[in-house]
């Protein structure tokens, strides 16, 4: 029995371990879009400001070819960091673990708890089963408007 006992304690704690490290990875994921995106961002950046001056320089000059192709670079660079941008935020989204939705996750659980035979489902939220319906709760509400701006009308 001891023997089990030692066995049980170490798979658990190899798993809370696992765990531990798929939490890192997760966030380390994160850290590395975070900083992606910010190098990207500082790339676009300096092309801006380069652009910027060329633009205060056409200006100056008054030359109006220069001008229209500074606007064109201009207009492609604003174009490129919009698409970088999304693409940043979309690939952020889902790159940390918090974006699992809870209702896949308690499903997968209930799952494999079925597959088993466990019990899990007291520690699952279930999904809408004591919630009140909203219908039967305007009605209330709308009902005791209408019988207060009955009497009310009787009133005056």
């Amino acid at each position: 029995m001891d023997g089990a006992r030692i066995y049980a304690e170490n798979a658990i704690r190899k798993r809370t371990e696992h765990m531990n490290y798929l939490r890192l990875a997760s966030r380390l994921d994160a850290v590395v879009a975070r900083l992606d995106t910010q190098a990207k961002m500082q790339v676009i950046g300096k092309s801006m400001g380069s652009i910027v001056k060329s633009l205060d320089s056409a200006l100056a000059t008054g030359n109006l070819q220069r001008m229209s192709e500074t606007m064109d670079k201009f207009e492609k660079q604003f174009v490129n960091m919009e698409v970088q941008a999304e693409f940043m935020e979309g690939a952020m989204a889902g790159s940390t673990s918090l974006s699992t939705p809870e209702t896949e996750v308690n499903s997968l659980m209930q799952q494999v708890a079925d597959d088993y035979g466990l019990e899990v489902s007291v520690g699952l939220p279930q999904a809408a089963a004591h919630a009140i319906p909203a219908k039967e709760q305007e009605k209330v509400d709308e009902d005791d408007l209408s019988r207060r701006l009955a009497e009310l009308k009787a009133r005056g």
